[in-house]
């Protein structure tokens, strides 16, 4: 039986309570000093109800319904609300307790069933239908007419049209989904935080300095002896890269790839129920599959768009990858390794390839990453294509040491609030995201945007933290979508970057990585950690020329998990699945090769288990590597990566208008054509 929180409901604690108060802060960022999670539930009852008053009210105004006091006010709605969920989604990833974990659990229902009220509510919606279809007659411009279809059409999407059984049953399915969708994402984290592989002295052969100052910080944060490989990527994938003990990496892989299947928290029978359940949905809404429901709401449109763009990619991917494991099996026979290669080599065999075909070492590139410059380097590239200054607030009091804050200005005006959490702790959720704690807006007043950027590196022990050239990448990837959220220039906060199609807001991200490659920057900040002495242009050099090495490799792992999201959700019937067998049979039909695997398994698929974001929706980030690689050709044929006129025009059309344009038709005025997905595919060394 669900454990309920016991809160005072007494009149002056309701008036001390931080979340029913003024935010009398900097940016008014939430007072993470004053707030328990104690807090929490008796602020969303309150703030439930303000926000359902409001709706009545807009419901029942005597005056005609129109775009102003129908769209623009909705879009003005629910606001407190809003701020007290931001920090609850933010805290609950990023610096979670158990006393956070059981009021998230507590809430999913009820935010869901909140959020039903809202979308179901009939009086609202009756006049939010017939100003919608009076849409071409109202003298909108663009943004208010997006801002119209798009209310209207999350409206219809959470079941506004439903009638009698069919609506009540379609919120039951809602509030269900959110309660096994944090169950889920709970397990995988607990999976995380709970894992440890202890090293002694003879354990060692091979880990690079780096990797063991990081692995004796996790250890001595553990109050544990020695040393400590933790599930964090930035500890897994190093360890698997350079221990010379095959058992050991056969035991952190099986570790690594089980997350989700412990018997006493197994999420199989979890994914099993939100797959039936979301089959459920979509049907109830018209739609055949899950897919088609998702899908029709991002770029692609149909699932169909989604199989042609993969298509393209499986096979030669799979070609490559046979081509790559040749090279590989070359490399274990010099070795004395086996020659069936397995998962838990494939790692360690690659980086010993590389070095001997690239003269490039892992182990020699990251003294010249060091976090601290990398910093540096993304906020340099952000100043010299969109005009923008960082100054670090030391005067704010922020929810973890480890946590930094950076005014953000342009033309001299602060334009946002920026927040960067780079280190892996048990209390974080695993992978790297990018969150808001506020959206910009001008609707009623303005309003900057509060941006957190987290990431899961290995915390240094001693001295600078090192980042792999990975590592950098995805400073760089969630950087760029900081930047998405803190140049939004938009009316509506419902609008406000990155709220725009999924298979579009990973444009740019993946756009902002190539910045990370460009010579003058790593010339200026890629500097040895000991030495101070710029990277050498050799070792630039190698590391562009080895970047089609091991694609094949990626490019499977990522394709196979992309088409078993897929495949899971364009089944149409409600029945639900034995996950595992379907995982191994979808394996054997697609062939996906043993020694390469998955980028993530169903049993801790967060992507697409944790919440319906990306659910039949991991092809988001090669929709939007079709995008990103045609954008930056265009700085390329320019010659120059810092264009004035392409950075104004990607400012203009990319970074700062959100969902205020049609995201094709403002792609083609930045690139004055469609995008094509071969500059993707050379990429990739598949062309």
């Amino acid at each position: 039986m669900r454990k309920t929180i016991t809160q005072p409901r007494d009149k002056s604690a309701m008036n001390a309570n931080p979340l029913l108060q003024a935010w009398n802060t900097p940016h008014q960022l939430p007072p993470f000093d004053q707030v328990q999670a104690e807090h929490f539930e008796p602020a969303f009852d309150v703030l439930f109800a303000e926000h359902l008053a409001e709706i009545d009210q807009l419901a029942t105004l005597s005056e005609p319904a129109s775009f102003e006091n129908t769209a623009a006010a909705f879009d003005r709605s629910g606001l407190r609300l809003e701020r007290a969920q931001l920090l609850l989604d933010n805290l609950t990833s990023s610096e979670t307790s158990p006393a956070l974990q059981e009021v998230e659990r507590v809430m999913a229902s009820k935010l869901a069933e909140h959020r039903s009220r809202i979308y179901m509510h009939a009086g609202f919606f009756a006049r939010l239908d017939a100003i919608h279809a009076q849409r071409d007659s109202l003298g909108l411009n663009e943004e208010q007419g997006r801002l119209l279809d798009l209310i209207h059409r999350d409206f219809v999407r959470a079941g506004a049209k439903l009638q009698g059984a069919a609506r009540q049953r379609y919120a039951e399915v809602v509030s269900k989904l959110a309660e096994l969708t944090t169950a889920f994402s709970q397990n995988v984290l607990a999976d995380e935080a709970e894992y440890t592989l202890a090293l002694e002295e003879q354990d060692l052969a091979g880990l690079p300095p780096f990797l063991l100052d990081a692995a004796r910080a996790a250890a001595e944060a553990r109050q544990l002896p020695g040393w400590v490989i933790t599930l964090s990527r930035s500890s897994i994938v190093p360890f698997l890269t350079f221990s010379q003990r095959r058992d050991l990496r056969e035991q952190a892989w099986r570790a690594w790839t089980s997350r989700g299947e412990h018997p006493e928290r197994d999420n199989r029978p979890l994914a099993k129920q939100i797959l039936a359940l979301r089959v459920e949905q979509a049907k109830l809404l018209g739609y055949a599959s899950f897919a088609d429901y998702a899908i029709a709401n991002r770029m692609a449109g149909a699932p169909a768009a989604v199989h042609a763009l993969m298509d393209q990619v499986w096979e030669p991917a799979k070609a490559r990858f046979e081509s790559e494991k040749a090279m590989l099996r070359e490399e274990a026979a010099k070795l004395g390794e086996p020659a069936d290669i397995q998962p838990w080599d494939w790692f360690y065999l690659a980086e010993k390839v590389r070095i001997a075909r690239y003269a490039l070492d892992d182990a020699e590139i990251k003294p010249y990453f060091g976090l601290e410059n990398m910093i540096k380097a993304m906020f340099d590239v952000a100043g010299r294509l969109f005009g923008l200054s960082f100054s670090e607030r030391h005067d704010l009091k922020l929810y973890h040491p480890d946590v930094r804050a950076w005014d953000v200005s342009r033309e001299g005006k602060v334009i946002a609030l920026f927040l960067g959490d780079n280190y892996a702790r048990q209390s974080k959720r695993g992978g790297a995201w990018m969150h808001v704690y506020r959206w910009q807006s001008r609707n009623g007043g303005e309003t900057l945007p509060i941006v957190v950027n987290n990431n899961n590196f290995a915390k240094a022990g001693h001295g600078q933290t090192l980042l792999s050239f990975d590592d950098v990448r995805t400073l760089f990837h969630e950087f760029g979508h900081g930047l998405h959220g803190m140049l939004s220039n938009v009316e509506y906060r419902l609008l406000a970057s990155p709220n725009s199609p999924w298979d579009y807001v990973e444009l740019p991200s993946q756009l902002m990585e190539n910045w990370a490659l460009v010579p003058e920057v790593l010339e200026k900040h890629a500097r040895h950690a000991e030495t101070g002495a710029s990277i050498p242009r050799e070792l630039v050099a190698k590391i562009k020329a080895a970047r089609h090495f091991n694609q094949g490799f990626e490019t499977v792992r990522y394709a196979a998990s992309t088409l078993i999201d897929l495949a899971l959700h364009e089944r149409d019937d409600a029945d639900g699945i034995d996950i595992a067998a379907f995982e191994t049979a979808e394996r054997e039909r697609l062939g996906v090769p043993p020694a390469a695997g998955m980028n993530h398994r169903p049993p801790h698929f967060g992507h697409i288990f944790s919440d319906d974001a990306y659910a039949a929706g991991y092809y988001v980030y090669m929709w939007a590597e079709v995008l990103e690689a045609e954008a930056f050709a265009a700085f390329e044929e320019a010659g120059d990566p810092f264009d004035p006129e392409l950075a104004d025009k990607l400012y203009r059309y990319i970074y700062s208008a959100g969902d205020a344009r049609e995201q094709r038709a403002a792609f083609r005025a930045f690139r004055g054509r469609d995008p094509q997905a071969e500059a993707m595919l050379k990429s990739r060394g598949l062309r």
